[in-house]
């Protein structure tokens, strides 16, 4: 308004009165101005309702296999996942590098014929961390080739401090979130133990969990702080355990009850503030917790059925709401995807996934997308257009790739470089050319014959069998067209058989 009134100003404001087109130009900086309060205010509105940051408007299905998918992983950036299952597969699939036909670029089964407990990505993503039904854990490179496999524990030493692996079957493991070289299992043995990449003869360290009557208890689930400078353990008394990292000997926090005893933990993870843990027991439960007031719960909510001794619960990007999966019966219904409040503990959502079991369940904070295995061999991808990034966006929208006919008709050129010049084949230079040459070849481009319908004609029988009559039939090209009057052509030998009489008359003369 000030400057309203300097006189250069008036002049402007006379001439765009004159011109009534350009006052849009004056009004257009409110328009902007209002726009924008409008979207801030619709922003806040979603904000304050985290349903509707779930990404779930869209889906891609991923065909593992037919059985359960037991593990899912994806590299930090989010260009690929990989998932393993009960059928000792891990298939790889690449985001940018997929079309819609959705098939994964490489299947491996790196631990024969043990199933697939968990993978994971290292913190930078070069590679990854396989944890099998047997007692030693291998590391992959990114492109499915090993890289390290974990020492075999001798099974008759006592103390499982002086074995230098494991002795039994593996249950979990993931890497350290800081050190790329670190990474942790826990196994059937009663123990969770430290690795080095570059050190595959021998673990870092050790720890054993401890029932309350100081006796060996089997750790399920094992998982590091956001920070890297706690281990937690889930074991099958129903107890927590966790430790400092540099020190083994005794627990730094636990809590006895967590769970019913006898139950698998099936997963214990950290939200990304690292003040809270959360916690999928065996006994149906989701329970949240404050590890400096480990006594009791801070939220818990029941009736979710777990089978599996990996069922799987997540935290969302903005560590606002708690992902986890349930379970079903062959023919029970649908398995289900909760959404859960962090505070509050009130169920917000739930995703019916498939007529199958929810095993496993990861979100991921860059993509904003949500992974999710199944009992019936399927990995599932949810998205949303406008709220993710990359991911599945990338390989819905290029279309299937058509395969050339071309290609599947032409045959193997046999290279046989010691043949004699009569027997050696011409090397072909390309599909197409050689399609062409072929066109032009009458006997090879000649069309084969239609069967024949009904009555045979021009050599060709209908319905001959295998006798010797029929293929003489078949060969004295038979034409069976004969447009004469059947009456003339009995009658045209009547004469010459009365004049000269050979067959029939001679044989009743006596």
């Amino acid at each position: 308004l000030k400057e309203n009134n300097n006189s250069s100003n008036k002049r402007t404001w006379k001439q765009q009165q004159k011109n009534p087109g350009n006052r849009v130009k004056i009004l257009s900086p409110l328009v902007l101005i209002t726009i924008q309060i409008l979207q801030n205010g619709i922003s806040e509105i979603i904000e304050s309702n985290p349903v509707k940051k779930i990404p779930d408007s869209h889906e891609i299905t991923l065909q593992h296999g037919t059985k359960t998918v037991s593990a899912l992983g994806l590299d930090p950036s989010g260009a690929r996942l990989i998932t393993g299952g009960y059928d000792y597969d891990v298939k790889f699939w690449d985001f940018a590098g997929m079309d819609a036909s959705l098939q994964a670029f490489r299947s491996l089964q790196p631990c024969e014929c043990h199933q697939i407990k968990s993978l994971q990505y290292s913190s930078t993503g070069d590679v990854i961390l396989v944890v099998s039904g047997n007692s030693q854990a291998k590391v992959l490179d990114r492109d499915g080739f090993p890289v390290m496999e974990c020492i075999k524990g001798d099974q008759y030493i006592v103390d499982m401090t002086n074995t230098k692996g494991h002795t039994a079957m593996l249950n979990s493991g993931c890497w350290h979130p800081k050190i790329k070289e670190e990474f942790l299992t826990c196994s059937n043995d009663g123990t969770v133990r430290t690795w080095d990449v570059n050190n595959e003869k021998k673990h870092k360290s050790v720890f054993k969990p401890r029932s309350v009557q100081g006796k060996r208890v089997i750790p399920t689930t094992c998982t590091y702080s956001r920070d890297g400078k706690l281990i937690a353990a889930g074991c099958q008394d129903g107890s927590i355990q966790i430790w400092d990292r540099n020190m083994s000997v005794h627990t730094k926090f636990h809590c006895r009850q967590a769970h019913a005893s006898g139950t698998d933990t099936s997963c214990l993870t950290f939200s990304y503030d690292g003040t809270v843990l959360a916690s999928r027991g065996g006994d149906d439960t989701l329970k949240i917790w404050d590890i400096r007031q480990f006594k009791k719960p801070l939220n818990s909510a029941d009736g979710l059925p777990s089978f599996f001794p990996m069922t799987d619960c997540c935290f969302s990007p903005d560590d606002k709401v708690l992902v986890t999966g349930t379970s079903v019966k062959k023919g029970g219904g649908s398995g289900k995807l909760f959404f859960f409040d962090r505070e509050t503990f009130q169920k917000l959502y739930e995703i019916e996934v498939t007529d199958a079991s929810v095993v496993r369940c990861l979100w991921h904070p860059k993509l904003n997308q949500i992974m999710v295995g199944t009992g019936n061999g399927l990995a599932k991808v949810y998205y949303d257009p406008v709220k993710s990034q990359r991911g599945a966006k990338l390989c819905v929208v290029k279309t299937k790739r058509k395969e050339r006919q071309a290609e599947t008709l032409t045959q193997d050129y046999i290279i046989t470089p010691h043949a004699l010049p009569m027997f050696r084949e011409p090397r072909q230079r390309s599909t197409r050319k050689q399609l062409e040459k072929d066109r032009l070849d009458p006997m090879k481009s000649h069309k084969p014959e239609p069967p024949v319908a009904g009555a045979g004609r021009g050599g060709r029988v209908g319905t001959h069998g295998v006798t010797l009559s029929s293929y003489i039939v078949k060969n004295i090209a038979l034409d069976k067209t004969d447009d004469s009057n059947p009456r003339e052509a009995i009658l045209r030998h009547a004469k010459e058989a009365e004049e000269n009489p050979y067959w029939v008359a001679p044989a009743y003369a006596k």
